[in-house]
């Protein structure tokens, strides 16, 4: 177990979600640096150091993305095949974090490479609950690469 902080993008259109998880992070100390954006262009302008993100230090690595699927400009499952298709952002572990529980969806998800998918609940406290397990297990159980040895593997 690594249990150390991580860079998390968070791509949510909603900023009454976005805030709860900001909020829920923020209390139990999960990110050391989390960036919202709120759509998915924005999402691979971020990731691919375009426009005001074109210094690394505008748009560090994240060492994980919470990504939504209903986007507006670019859907999420175009952000995320984007992302699995690009040796430089493939390793980064990708959560689909929506409130869809369509199978089409969820089908989908995983065939573009998502590592999990899960379903927002519309209670606060499941919500919150929720945050709490994908931060204590990609933070604490999931071991990750040195995200500065990523380009030696791929």
């Amino acid at each position: 177990m690594n249990g150390k902080p991580i860079n998390i993008l968070l791509v949510e259109d909603d900023p009454a979600h976005a805030e709860i998880v900001r909020r829920n992070f923020e209390t139990e100390r999960i990110a050391n640096y989390l960036k919202w954006v709120i759509d998915g262009q924005e999402a691979l302008d971020y990731l691919q150091r375009t426009g005001e993100y074109e210094t690394p230090e505008s748009s560090p690595t994240p060492g994980l993305i919470l990504l939504d699927l209903r986007l507006p400009k670019v859907d999420g499952l175009e952000v995320l095949s984007t992302i699995k298709q690009d040796s430089a952002l493939s390793m980064i572990p990708v959560v689909i974090m929506t409130t869809s529980s369509a199978e089409s969806d969820i089908a989908r998800a995983y065939k573009n490479r998502a590592n999990s998918y899960v379903v927002k609940p519309l209670d606060l406290e499941k919500f919150s609950s929720l945050l709490d397990a994908i931060g204590f297990y990609w933070l604490v159980w999931n071991e990750r690469p040195n995200i500065s040895l990523w380009g030696k593997y791929v």
